[in-house]
């Protein structure tokens, strides 16, 4: 049997004869997560970065799809009387924002993302992403068609509500240069840019940005409301908390083995595109809020962003900001992944495997 030394060096055999070791086998240790020349990007094994495969494992046991849950009980509540204008506002806003901001997540992670990560288990957690997020905009192409409203008003709300087109420019912006041709991360400004906008996008878009509205969702879910649309926001929630820290340990391993990148008016950088994000989130929450709905305020929403702006920060190696308190504690239980059973409060799907599936 072979015992493989590092590239170029010869090991003896059982025998005690001496053999070089085959020609392209690699170690693990060669794999990088950007610019890896040494390593096949298509070479899944060995692993060495075993935390994106525990996620994209991780990805694979939420497997879900809409059409799986009813929509029943939240079309009859729609067509009543028992929904309030502002409460209709609500979700209206919701649906507006993260029926586009969905795909502009799956855009960047194919056209930006994928091409520029050289490591393979990484790639294999990207792909699992990319079908996640198109399975998220077939939700709210779901939830809009069950609950027969304008789609032309939902899907150009984009365009035309300034606070989600201002969240939207803010994200596309920061992957503009990425898209460029001849963007390449070799460069120090390239890593630089490369790393603003996986902040942009993980932490951000879906650590950031999208949390406001889980919140005001499942607020109808927890009062036995809406709960169609509240059980798919609970599977949307679990995926985005997956992609959330997979996004980090992608950042933070970069920086680790970039760590020239990571300058002090880089942090700067990154800290002021927080909290400018933290602004556009509130202004969010106050426009999908005027007068308040189901216990919930504008106000709460600014502590509520401020408070998982901090969390994020402290993730990514920067200092808290804020300082606020997170006014609502429920969702950390929500969010929790361990608690499996008590995860779905309404049903748990059973997946049938392929050998038992009728053609």
């Amino acid at each position: 049997m072979l015992q493989f030394g590092d590239e170029g060096t010869t090991s003896g055999d059982a025998s005690g004869n001496e053999s070089k070791k085959p020609e392209g086998r690699f170690e693990a240790s060669q794999k990088r997560l950007i610019n890896c020349n040494a390593v096949d990007v298509n070479q899944l094994m060995p692993l060495k970065y075993k935390w994106a495969w525990e996620h994209y494992l991780n990805g694979c046991a939420n497997n879900w799809l809409p059409t799986e849950v009813s929509m029943a009980k939240d079309i009859e509540l729609w067509k009543s009387n028992n929904l309030s204008a502002d409460e209709r506002l609500v979700i209206m806003r919701n649906l507006g924002f993260f029926s586009t901001a969905e795909s502009l997540v799956g855009n960047n992670i194919i056209l930006a993302i994928f091409k520029h990560v050289t490591n393979p288990e990484c790639r294999q957690y990207l792909l699992r992403q990319a079908f996640e997020e198109a399975v998220h905009t077939h939700t709210f192409h779901y939830i809009v068609e069950s609950l027969s409203l304008d789609q032309g008003e939902v899907f150009n709300m984009y365009n035309e509500v300034n606070t989600i087109r201002n969240k939207d420019r803010f994200e596309m912006a920061l992957t503009s240069d990425v898209l460029q041709p001849g963007f390449s991360t070799e460069t120090f400004e390239g890593k630089q840019k490369f790393l603003e906008d996986l902040i942009g996008y993980y932490v951000i878009m879906e650590g950031i940005f999208f949390y406001s509205g889980f919140v005001m969702i499942l607020s109808f879910h927890r009062q036995n409301r809406m709960t169609g649309i509240g059980e798919q926001f609970q599977y949307i929630l679990r995926d985005e908390t997956i992609h959330l820290n997979f996004g980090i340990d992608l950042i933070n391993g970069i920086k680790a083995e970039n760590p020239e990148v990571w300058t002090p008016e880089f942090q700067e950088h990154i800290l002021d595109l927080i909290q400018q994000a933290v602004e556009l989130e509130y202004a969010y929450a106050v426009d999908c809020l005027p007068r308040g709905i189901l216990g919930l305020t504008a106000p709460m929403f600014r502590d509520y962003v401020q408070y998982i702006a901090d969390r994020r920060l402290e993730r990514i190696g920067l200092k808290a900001q804020y300082g606020s308190k997170n006014p609502f504690p429920w969702m950390s239980e929500t969010i929790d992944l361990g608690k499996e059973k008590n995860f779905f409060e309404t049903r748990v799907t059973e997946y049938q495997s392929a050998a038992s599936l009728q053609w």
